[in-house]
C-alpha cells in the first residue's frame, strides 16, 4: 500500500474499516501499514469510542504541569514588560521581587516573553570593556546632547544629558532648540541650583564646550571654572571616555525616542519629566547589580551661588588681565597668546620646573603655557 501518498488520518481510517471487515487479520494489516499490533489495536478502541474525530492526533499538552507558572504571576510579568517595552528578563525580575512576588528564573520569564510575543531581537556584543567609575558622588559628572531628534514639521529637539559617574543618576534632560552654550549653562544653573556642584564635568570637544581638538575653552567653560568646577574635555575622536553618557543615550532611545513622535519642545520635555523618574528609581541597572541610581546619589554639599564668584589668585602669583579686543597677555616685553574664551578675565603665571617656562592658570586651572626661550605659547 502506498503509505506515503496518504495522509496520515486517511491511512488510520482505512485501517480501521480494513479490519472492521470478516475474516480480517488484524496482525498481518498491522504488517501491511507498516505498524505496531499495539498501535493498530489503540486506533481500533478509540474508533469503537464513538468519537467522530477519533482519528485525529490528541493535543500533546500533558494535562497536569505542576511546574507551569500560575496565571496571575504571568500576568505579572506581562504587565511590566508592556509599561516598559524595552526590559528584558532580568530587569523584569527586580521588579517582581520589589513587588513580593515568588520570582521565577530568568530564562522562564524570557519563556513567558517569547511565548506571548513580547520579546526583542537581541544584538551580540562583544566582550565588554572593563568600567571604571569615581567613587564617591559629584566627583564627576558627564554631559552631552544626544543629538537631532527629529519632530512633527522642520524643527528638530536637542535632548541634553547629564548624568553622575558614580551613580549614574540622570541630573538632567532637557528638550533643547539648540546646542548653545546659553542655553546649556541655563539648564545647568537649574540643575546646580537642585543638586548643588560637583567637582567636576566630562564634556566633549565640540560646541558648545569646545571648538575641536586643541581648541577646548569657551565662554560656558570659563563660567565653570568661576563656580569651581573643573571642566575636563575627553580624549578626541574617543566617545567611549564618556561610556556612561553614550550607554544612557541608548537607554533614552530604546525607552522614550523610539517610541514617540513629539510635536514640539514642550511635548518632548513632558515625555522627558515622565521618564526621569522612572530611569532614576524603578528601572534596574545592571551596572550596579540591579540597583537604582537614586540608591547610590547623595545631593552635594556644595551650593550654586547667588553670585557669580570672582576669581582670586595668591600673593606671589604673576598676575595679567587678558585684552577685551585682542586674546594676548604681556609678560617680560612680549605679547603672548592665550584662549580667545578668556578674554577680559585676570590670569596668573606660575614657572614650571624647566626654565623659561611658565604655566599660565585661570583659577586653578592651566590653560596655557609660555616657552621664553622659543617666543610660543601653547594655548
Amino acid at each position: 500500500m502506498p503509505w506515503q501518498e496518504v495522509s496520515t488520518m486517511d491511512q488510520r481510517r482505512e485501517f480501521v474499516m480494513l479490519a472492521g471487515l470478516e475474516g480480517a487479520n488484524r496482525r498481518e494489516l498491522c504488517r501491511r501499514f507498516g505498524i505496531s499490533a499495539q498501535t493498530g489495536y489503540k486506533w481500533l478502541k478509540r474508533s469503537a469510542g464513538g468519537n467522530d474525530a477519533w482519528y485525529v492526533d490528541a493535543p500533546r499538552r500533558p494535562r497536569h504541569s505542576p511546574g507551569r507558572l500560575d496565571g496571575a504571576l504571568e500576568g505579572a510579568i506581562l504587565e511590566v514588560r508592556d509599561a516598559h517595552p524595552a526590559w528584558g528578563a532580568r530587569k523584569i525580575a527586580v521588579c517582581l521581587e520589589r513587588a513580593g512576588l515568588a520570582v521565577p528564573a530568568v530564562s522562564t520569564i524570557h519563556a513567558v516573553l517569547a511565548r506571548h510575543g513580547r520579546t526583542i531581537p537581541s544584538k551580540q556584543p562583544g566582550q565588554a570593556p572593563g568600567r571604571f567609575e569615581y567613587p564617591a558622588p559629584n566627583l564627576m559628572w558627564q554631559m552631552d546632547f544626544k543629538g537631532k531628534v527629529a519632530m512633527t514639521g522642520a524643527r528638530c529637539c536637542h535632548p541634553l544629558t547629564v548624568i553622575d559617574d558614580h551613580s549614574r543618576f540622570l541630573l538632567c534632560l532637557a528638550a533643547c532648540a539648540n546646542e548653545q552654550g546659553q542655553r546649556v549653562q541655563h539648564c545647568l544653573t537649574d540643575t546646580f541650583r537642585c543638586y548643588g556642584l560637583p567637582e567636576a564635568l566630562l564634556v566633549d570637544n565640540g560646541s558648545p564646550w569646545g571648538h575641536g581638538p586643541g581648541h577646548c575653552w569657551t565662554k560656558l567653560g570659563v563660567w565653570l571654572l568661576k563656580l569651581g568646577v573643573d571642566v575636563i574635555h575627553s580624549r578626541p575622536y574617543h566617545p567611549q571616555t564618556r561610556g556612561k553618557n553614550e550607554r544612557l543615550h541608548r537607554t533614552l532611545k530604546a525607552e522614550v525616542l523610539a517610541m514617540n513622535r513629539f510635536h514640539n519642545l514642550d511635548h518632548a520635555q513632558q515625555a522627558f519629566d515622565q521618564w526621569l523618574p522612572i530611569y532614576n528609581t524603578v528601572r534596574p541597572h545592571e551596572a550596579l547589580g540591579q540597583q537604582v541610581p537614586a540608591s547610590r546619589y547623595v545631593i552635594s554639599p556644595r551650593r550654586m551661588p547667588d553670585k557669580l564668584p570672582t576669581v582670586d589668585y595668591p600673593t606671589g602669583d604673576i598676575v595679567r588681565r587678558v585684552g577685551t579686543t585682542k586674546d594676548y597677555i604681556s609678560f617680560k616685553g612680549r605679547l603672548w597668546r592665550v584662549p580667545a574664551a578668556f578674554a577680559g578675565e585676570p590670569v596668573a603665571l606660575r614657572p614650571t620646573d624647566r626654565d623659561g617656562r611658565y604655566g599660565v592658570y585661570f583659577a586653578a586651572k592651566r590653560i596655557a603655557s609660555i616657552d621664553l626661550n622659543s617666543g610660543f605659547t601653547d594655548a
